[in-house]
């Protein structure tokens, strides 16, 4: 008996141990049996000839420790880290939406110029242009989705066939062209599939003054394709009169190899940081940086644009005051940069959390007004802050890790 005794205690160790290892094991009562693994178990439990005082004593001190191992603290799902202090990407809180939500302004009824001065309008273009006024715009900055699927924050854009996305530009350009001043201009993005629809609309309503190709460095490479990071910028007209301020869109250059005509600098000055050279800006910008994460302007809309592009084209083509108009405003880019660059501004958005984040950056641009990449009243090449405080000097307010 002892030597039986013995063996069943280590079998009801073992299988102690294996109810340990095997938490997900079926135990369901049943006539006061628990089952088990096999027949074999439940004849052994309640068979003719067995021990069942002393079966029934192991019994319960497996469940016993069952239960101690059901008490014992179980692992947790790992909990998410805090965004990282460097990230700066701007987000808005549900009571942030909550307060600012009531500023964006809704339109049923016909609006002047001064209604929509400095304002967000939410709504679909299609449905909010037809209160607009007549001839208030001097420049247009046109951004629409291009040709590809995307969710802008549940409002998904679906990839049209050719012949229909360059109709919806045509409908678009359309409702927009009564908005426009006659000395007005307009910018159009694109990208390279998109760009080849746009044009042909673009020609037939305004005079087509130059295509700008910028460089979008943070895409992507391909493996079976060239690495797809530039996009198209149609610069437009009204009519053959329009303005066009080409001393306020120079770029700073750094001089390498500086030329000198008997012993005179050629086209380039000494500077504190260096040799410097102010050129006529281009039509291919890459001086760009993509907002990324540690840049104050980011945001987690999938098509933003960087605010130093935007100021290229306010600064160029608008004077003080004048107005400066966005049908597609989602992160609220363009009204951003018309308020640092004192425009008045207007832009409309169908999702009002975007909104909600323009706002906060509008709010934001009036305690600090900079633009990453340009000081001084001139731009700057591509990772030069340091060449930019080194001239500022240290107490100028940059506005993010790189320019």
């Amino acid at each position: 008996m002892c030597s039986g005794r013995r063996r069943n205690a280590g079998s009801a160790e073992s299988d102690t141990l294996a109810r340990r290892h095997r938490p997900r094991r079926a135990r369901a009562r049943a006539g006061g049996r628990i089952r088990g693994d096999s027949e074999a178990e439940h004849a052994g439990l309640s068979g003719p000839g067995s021990n069942l005082g002393n079966r029934h004593e192991h019994l319960s001190r497996d469940i016993g420790a069952f239960r101690n191992w059901i008490k014992r603290p179980q692992p947790t799902l790992p909990v998410m880290r805090k965004q990282s202090p460097r990230n700066r990407t701007l987000a808005c809180t549900d009571e942030e939406i909550a307060r600012l939500s009531p500023r964006v302004l809704r339109v049923d009824t016909t609006v002047s110029p001064g209604d929509l001065e400095n304002r967000f309008v939410a709504g679909d273009i299609f449905e909010v242009a037809k209160h607009f006024p007549p001839e208030f715009v001097d420049l247009l900055i046109l951004d629409p989705p291009y040709n590809l699927s995307r969710n802008f924050h549940g409002n998904l854009f679906r990839t049209k066939e050719r012949g229909e996305y360059q109709s919806w530009c045509r409908d678009v350009v359309d409702l927009l062209i009564p908005m426009m001043k006659p000395d007005a201009t307009i910018y159009v993005c694109s990208d390279w599939r998109t760009s080849t629809l746009v044009f042909p609309v673009l020609e037939s309503k305004f005079h087509v003054r130059n295509r700008i190709t910028w460089e979008r460095e943070k895409d992507r490479g391909a493996k079976r394709n060239w690495k797809n990071n530039t996009e198209d910028i149609w610069f437009c007209t009204k009519s053959s009169k329009h303005h066009f301020d080409v001393e306020a869109v120079k770029l700073k250059r750094r001089v390498l190899a500086p030329c000198r005509i008997d012993g005179e600098a050629k086209d380039w000055r000494r500077e504190k940081g260096g040799n410097y050279r102010l050129t006529h800006p281009s039509n291919v910008w890459a001086d760009l940086t993509s907002p990324f994460w540690s840049m104050p302007e980011n945001t987690d809309h999938p098509a933003q644009k960087p605010e130093k592009l935007v100021a290229k084209m306010i600064l160029a083509s608008s004077k003080k005051e004048d107005f400066v108009f966005d049908p597609f405003v989602g992160s609220g880019t363009t009204a951003v940069v018309a308020e640092k660059l004192s425009r008045r501004w207007c832009g409309v958005e169908m999702n009002i959390e975007y909104l909600c984040r323009a706002l906060k950056r509008i709010i934001s641009s009036r305690e600090d007004p900079t633009i990453q990449g340009y000081a001084d009243g001139m731009f700057w090449e591509r990772n030069s802050l340091s060449d930019q405080r080194i001239r500022t000097g240290p107490t100028h307010r940059q506005g993010g890790l790189f320019s």
